[in-house]
């Protein structure tokens, strides 16, 4: 499939699969449109194909957000997978930290399996010391035998990951290149991470061998699939986890960087829209049918090298969200103390909610619709039904414990859900020294605008906004996102405390070759022009076992102890809260982003109204809210105009999502059609 955008670009899609729906934003020729379906898990192609033949679209590019490399590493789906490391060193995996996320639990659960069995972590007789010289060096007869009992244990993805190869990969690409000669798919790890920590590096270069022969096979079925329908097929782009996009063979190669793309086309597109409207420091609340993602962008996008997926660690570049297992389709219990649980087990796209009609169990939606607040002949713009009778049912075992009250239950149901996406929001705002009231939260996911406004209340922060299309704001994020290209090289070296002698032309020349091979892996797939690189730098502590990462100015001037010392001295006292500019710091890693633009979309004009918002009034509805039923009037948000106001009590409906305004809340339509509400007291 060719990867060159020859010609300006007039339709781009964005396409992200959740666990539950599976959204669709087409950007074309200036003009926005959305759709939504339900998921398939058992093939998730088949919904995006099937998708595109309901709407009837042909945009020539497609950016894809994809839980294919989530959901085989969580569901233990991914390939064989064997790992070849340095003699002694293949119980690493197994050994890990040693550290305990519960410290003081009396039962701690087992940790699970890696993903390299026993059996199938080999080692091969070769050694480099700390500074990369050869102590022992690989013979290549050796890789053969090893490669010939890979071959015999029916290994179907290969990872490799030897001690120091960050800073000499002699010896690994000598095990990659005799295992693609063999036609067997291989993961170095001076490819997917050359940088120091041996666990974290053979961990995320394990996890990356386990699932890119899974993404491979799913890219290519999506491939042909978009392909077989029309003469000129799409160019496809993956959705990665730092925020951008990459070329389909490009992610199949390092899937692992997929792993998180979803939640990260989310903030890309709140942060943009959010930003583009007078507000640069937000609070993005993403609720799905699954879970919640949040994140905190202080004026920019924060993004992290440190993750974890199932327990298992992660050294990629990723925006730096936080999730918890709330969302539309948690499932509602009571446990066996009494309590009433919500989460984090969800009921999916099937059976999905009880209000679906096909025997699912109580979920947060289904709360919702009794409570008034979803309609049952109007979700998903009229084109899905919800069956109130059948809510009713799955909620009644839980209303015995609110004396048979449908109506307390499932508010109850809406208060638990409410209290878990409080914390996960605490703990990215005032657990990091940030104060929420001065900040805006940007609503959006399928279920994000019906909790919008009573976390912001809990919370202090003054100000909600809700995006034009917020079921779909992800795959907005994905047609918008940049095509990019992150290098990383580690280089363990002390800061000098003045900027006498070689050190910053040092620096210097190591962040031109990092930027070089960056522009070039982008050059080779056609974009090559817009560049902009960023620089940064891992620095800490003389003697700290983490690091930070601390942007840098792409000038020979930002490479300058007398600017890097008190950037990371700042960036030290932000995020613990104290810094020591007497003691040693030194540098760890250096990061290149390098970025091409994407598609140029932005969210189009919206006509004026005259203010008043009677005009888009549907009807008036009996809906919960504060502890009792109010006549609440239901707008069709397709007809505000900008200007208009809104008060609450109100609803406001569209097709990928409804928008709850409780009562002591106010909004009005921007220029873009953005709702910005606010408190009124």
């Amino acid at each position: 499939m060719p990867a060159t955008r020859t010609a300006p670009l007039n339709a781009c899609l964005g396409v992200d699969v959740g666990g539950t729906f599976t959204d669709f934003l087409l950007w074309e020729n200036g003009r926005l449109a959305v759709h939504k379906r339900p998921s398939t898990p058992d093939d998730p192609a088949r919904a995006v194909l099937e998708g595109l033949a309901e709407a009837g679209w042909s945009p020539e590019e497609v950016v894809h957000g994809s839980t294919v490399a989530t959901n085989a590493v969580l569901e233990r789906k991914g390939a064989r997978t064997a790992l070849v490391t340095t003699r002694g060193f293949r119980d690493v995996l197994a050994i890990g930290r040693q550290t305990r996320p519960k410290l003081y639990d009396l039962e701690p659960s087992a940790r699970g399996e890696p993903l390299a069995p026993d059996e199938l972590r080999l080692e091969a007789d070769e050694r480099l010391d700390c500074r990369g010289r050869v102590l022992r060096a690989l013979d290549p007869g050796e890789v053969e035998a090893l490669l010939d009992r890979v071959q015999r244990l029916r290994v179907e993805s290969l990872a490799v990951c030897f001690l120091f190869s960050f800073l000499d990969p002699g010896h690994e690409r000598l095990v990659r290149d005799a295992a693609r000669r063999r036609g067997l798919p291989c993961s170095a790890s001076f490819e997917v991470l050359p940088e120091h920590r041996e666990y974290e590096r053979a961990s995320t270069t394990v996890v990356n061998a386990y699932v890119a022969p899974v993404v491979e096979r799913y890219l290519g079925r999506l491939s042909e699939g978009l392909a077989s329908r029309s003469a000129s097929a799409p160019r496809l782009r993956v959705m990665q986890s730092n925020g951008g996009s990459a070329g389909a063979r490009e992610a199949a190669a390092l899937a692992v960087r997929t792993v998180l793309s979803g939640p990260a086309g989310g903030v890309a597109g709140a942060f943009r829209i959010a930003r583009d409207a007078g507000f640069d420091r937000v609070i993005t609340l993403d609720m799905g049918g699954t879970s919640t993602d949040v994140c905190l962008c202080d004026g920019a996008v924060p993004f992290t090298a440190e993750s974890a997926i199932d327990g298992l660690p992660l050294r990629i570049p990723t925006v730096d969200v936080h999730t918890v297992g709330a969302g539309g389709g948690s499932i509602a219990r009571i446990d066996a103390g009494g309590a009433l649980r919500v989460g984090p087990e969800s009921a999916g796209a099937h059976p999905g909610p009880a209000a679906y009609g096909r025997g699912g169990p109580p979920t947060v939606t289904d709360a919702h619709l009794l409570l008034g607040r979803l309609l049952p002949d109007r979700f998903l713009g009229g084109r899905m039904a919800l069956s109130v009778a059948a809510a009713r049912r799955a909620m009644r075992p839980l209303a015995r414990a609110y004396l048979g009250d449908l109506d307390e239950a499932a508010a109850s149901v809406a208060r638990v859900a409410n209290a878990s996406m409080e914390r996960a929001l605490r703990v990215i705002s005032v657990e990091r020294g940030h104060d929420p009231r001065r900040f805006t939260l940007v609503a959006f996911g399928g279920a994000g605008p019906l909790h919008a406004c009573e976390l912001a209340e809990a919370l202090g922060v003054p100000r909600v906004l809700v995006p034009p299309f917020p079921g779909v704001l992800s795959a907005f994020g994905m047609a918008a996102a940049p095509i990019t290209n992150d290098q990383v090289a580690a280089l363990l070296s002390p800061v000098p405390t003045d900027d006498r002698g070689a050190f910053a032309r040092r620096l210097e020349r190591a962040f031109v070759r990092l930027e070089a091979h960056a522009t070039k892996e982008l050059a080779s797939a056609g974009h090559a022009r817009g560049l902009r690189l960023r620089r940064a730098l891992d620095l800490r502590y003389a003697g700290q076992s983490y690091e930070l990462t601390v942007p840098v100015a792409a000038t020979p001037e930002g490479c300058r102890p007398s600017r890097l010392l008190p950037a990371f001295h700042r960036a030290h006292r932000r995020r613990y809260g104290h810094a020591d500019p007497s003691r040693g710091v030194e540098i760890v890693a250096l990061r290149v982003r390098a970025e091409a633009p994407g598609a140029p979309v932005r969210l189009p004009a919206l006509p004026t109204g005259d203010g008043d918002s009677r005009r888009a009034r549907l009807e008036r509805r009996d809906v919960w809210f504060a502890g009792r039923r109010r006549a609440t009037p239901v707008y069709d948000r397709a007809a505000l105009r900008a200007g208009d106001r809104l008060r609450g009590a109100a609803l406001v409906l569209q097709l990928d999502a409804t928008t709850a305004v409780p009562p002591g809340w106010r909004g009005v339509v921007d220029g873009v059609a953005n709702v910005v509400l606010e408190r009124t007291g």
